[in-house]
């Protein structure tokens, strides 16, 4: 009697560190269309044959997409399966690069990014997954890595993105989105397992509909104020609209049985600060991104400015991007030897001496290399410890939704500063030829207000409360979190 001929073995789950490479170039590649369109925003009235001020929706549509989806997305992950909504967020990025690289006018071009924009809940979901699927020791730093993805992708994309609008047509820009699309969407499906832990239930359509209305009221009454004036009906009505309907949204969702965001979940303590300490730092952050790109294009003649070219200042900010990358196993060390607030509480401090040493050095190209390292590193910090901090107050079934909630605070934190600093810079202002330009003075008030704003996050984040570590069953293993003590 002869024996069976064996089986071939059941290939093994994918490695962990297999499974957060392929997450957090997800991550990165979601990023990387919030700086996309950047070196072609002045030719886009051209491009499209549009007005510039309805041309800027190539933008504002973006944002206003990114905060629906981002919780929507999360909810979604929670009840129906993380990697399938990770999977269709990859596939409207897709999408949208597609469409807005087929476009030759505003309203394909608009759609497109509409689509790319509801991408954005791709890290949120990813830093569940990890939860989910990794053992504990790995979970810190792939979280850290995943979160700080966000600012990697925006750091690593301006250059990238003004290298290939300078030597290729601007569609190009689009499907070298959609080929990196199709790259991460492909190891996701290979690669990344879907993960078991889910809540169920019904999804909340009313939640999702108001919490839609008064988001995109409060972020159009944000970018748009300076463009419609501060005190136009138009902005003050949009604003009042966002505080009546996120009311009665709140009052909706404490008593919905399942609704799209636990209220009183967000109400701990821990979740509570850490949300306001990210909109702090997703101010704080913001800042940087606004001012040294234009201080280094000024110029040389203003006796401000540097006359770089638009590839030349994304070189200069492509470093910290690195450091935010290299910053996120350092950052999971200190989160597990001092816990994660003391982490967020030392991003914060970085952040805000980055700024000051910017407010006294930007007199030279390497000044603006070294400023940008410095406050990427802070940044490094704060984004990987937050996901620690919000992973360790919610149940793992609501695990997405918690991060979406808290991605979604640090655009609120990004939107506003885009709006301060516009103020701050269009008041003053000096006349360089035909045209007004922001003075060296306004520069440094925006640096001092970001500043301002990371000293707010540290001082926001002392109020979160003392931990402990906790063993919390997770997927297959045990994860030691931070707890209210």
């Amino acid at each position: 009697m002869t024996d069976a001929p064996a089986r071939p073995a059941e290939p093994g789950p994918p490695k962990p560190g297999v499974v957060v490479a392929v997450l957090a170039l997800g991550g990165i590649v979601v990023s990387l269309m919030q700086t996309l369109v950047i070196p072609i925003v002045p030719e886009l009235p051209q491009l499209l044959h549009a007005d510039a001020s309805d041309t800027a929706w190539a933008v504002t549509a973006t944002l206003l997409a990114a905060a629906v989806a981002t919780p929507v997305m999360g909810r979604l992950g929670d009840m129906y399966g993380k990697r399938r909504m990770l999977l269709l967020s990859m596939a409207m990025l897709i999408a949208g690069s597609v469409t807005a690289g087929l476009s030759d006018s505003l309203a394909p071009m608009v759609v497109g990014r509409v689509l790319q924009g509801l991408a954005s809940g791709v890290i949120p979901l990813g830093i569940s997954i990890m939860r989910d699927e990794l053992p504990t020791e790995k979970l810190g730093s792939a979280t850290a890595l995943m979160s700080a993805s966000l600012g990697v992708g925006g750091a690593l994309g301006l250059p990238a993105a003004a290298l290939i609008a300078d030597n290729f047509d601007w569609h190009a820009l689009f499907w070298t989105s959609a080929a990196l699309g199709v790259v991460a969407a492909a190891l996701v499906l290979l690669l990344v397992p879907e993960s078991k832990v889910r809540s169920g239930g019904r999804f909340d359509l009313v939640g999702a509909i108001g919490l839609a209305v008064g988001l995109v009221c409060l972020l159009l009454g944000i970018s748009k104020g300076a463009d419609w004036g501060w005190g136009s009906g138009t902005t003050l009505g949009l604003f009042a609209a966002a505080v009546v309907v996120l009311l009665v949204w709140g009052w909706w969702e404490l008593r919905t049985p399942e609704a799209l965001v636990d209220l009183r979940a967000t109400a701990r303590r821990q979740v509570l600060v850490t949300n306001l300490a990210s909109v702090a730092v997703g101010f704080a952050m913001f800042a940087m991104s606004l001012v040294i790109p234009q201080m280094l294009q000024m110029p040389e003649a203003t006796g401000y400015g540097l006359g770089q070219s638009m590839l030349a200042a994304g070189l200069v900010m492509a470093p910290s991007g690195l450091v935010m990358m290299a910053t996120a196993p350092v950052s999971a060390a200190v989160s597990r030897s001092h816990g994660p607030k003391v982490t967020l509480m030392i991003g914060a401090l970085i952040v805000a001496g980055g700024y000051g040493l910017n407010i006294a050095l930007m007199d030279a190209v390497w000044h603006f290399v070294l400023v940008s390292c410095v406050i990427g590193a802070g940044i490094g910090f704060t984004y990987g410890s937050m996901p620690a901090l919000i992973m360790g107050a919610v149940d793992p079934s609501e695990t997405a939704a918690a991060n979406s909630l808290n991605t979604l605070m640090r655009s609120l934190g990004t939107s506003t500063a885009s709006a301060v600093a516009g103020v701050i810079l269009a008041q003053m202002t000096t006349s360089f030829g035909p045209v007004s330009v922001p003075t060296q003075d306004g520069f440094r008030t925006v640096l001092a207000v970001g500043a301002g704003a990371a000293l707010l996050a540290f001082a926001v984040a002392a109020l979160i409360p003392r931990q402990r570590a906790v063993a919390v069953p997770v997927g297959r293993t045990e994860e030691k979190v931070a707890v209210g003590g």
